[in-house]
């Protein structure tokens, strides 16, 4: 498996790996190539490897190792030290060993590779932290607005968050989306914009794509005026 655009990537802090991998653990080995079975077994045994160790321990060619590395990141199934090993999987230039001079980089970064391990049982406080990091991203939530995020505990959990939020006076709950239904919940600053939007006289355009946004087609705004 080669690197496209469409692979699904994370980044995130180490101490919100907690509550982010609050998963069961991915089981996709049916799927995978021998190749990536191969690397994905020396990881279980030896633990965290360098890329160097594990083309020594599977005495597969560097493009395989590549390859399957590449495999068991788009599922869900390795992480690395750094972002820099990422980069030397996607930049094609550093697979095909080319530059030279001060333009040459080496082909494998130096970080090691190791297992990521999903927690499988949510850890206490999860969905308030999950609440927080949609209110960050959106401004705006409600229940249509997680139905894209796949490790998002259940609307009901959020929603008891929420309004424990809302009692604190952290955010504000009301109807500031006409276009959805539901008990919908934003940050102070959120609808301040949402407001300076209305007294403007400016809308908003639903982005193109799926998300709780596709049933606002331009030139409707995606958002009416906060009351």
């Amino acid at each position: 498996m080669r690197p496209t655009r469409v692979a699904p990537l994370a980044i995130f802090l180490r101490e919100d790996a907690p509550w982010l991998l609050a998963t069961p653990q991915p089981s996709p080995k049916d799927s995978l190539s021998h190749p990536a079975r191969e690397v994905l077994a020396v990881l279980e045994s030896r633990g965290a490897s360098f890329f160097a160790d594990l083309a020594r321990a599977t005495g597969r060619l560097a493009s395989e190792v590549e390859d399957a590395l590449w495999e068991l990141v788009a599922a869900g199934l390795v992480t690395a030290d750094g972002f820099e090993n990422l980069r030397a999987l996607l930049d094609p230039k550093r697979r095909a060993g080319q530059g030279k001079g001060r333009s040459a980089r080496p082909r494998h970064a130096p970080g090691r590779w190791a297992l990521l391990r999903h927690t499988g049982a949510p850890p206490e406080g999860q969905a308030e932290a999950f609440a927080r990091q949609l209110l960050a991203r959106w401004g705006v939530v409600f229940r249509d607005v997680t139905a894209r995020e796949s490790i998002s505990p259940g609307w009901r959990d959020l929603l008891v968050v929420l309004r424990r939020m809302e009692s604190r006076g952290e955010i504000r709950g009301g109807r500031f989306l006409d276009a959805f239904l539901g008990e919908q919940f934003a940050l102070p600053e959120a609808l301040d914009l949402l407001r300076a939007i209305r007294r403007s006289g400016e809308t908003a355009n639903a982005p193109e794509g799926p998300g709780p946004w596709a049933a606002l087609q331009p030139p409707a705004p995606a958002a009416s005026a906060a009351r």
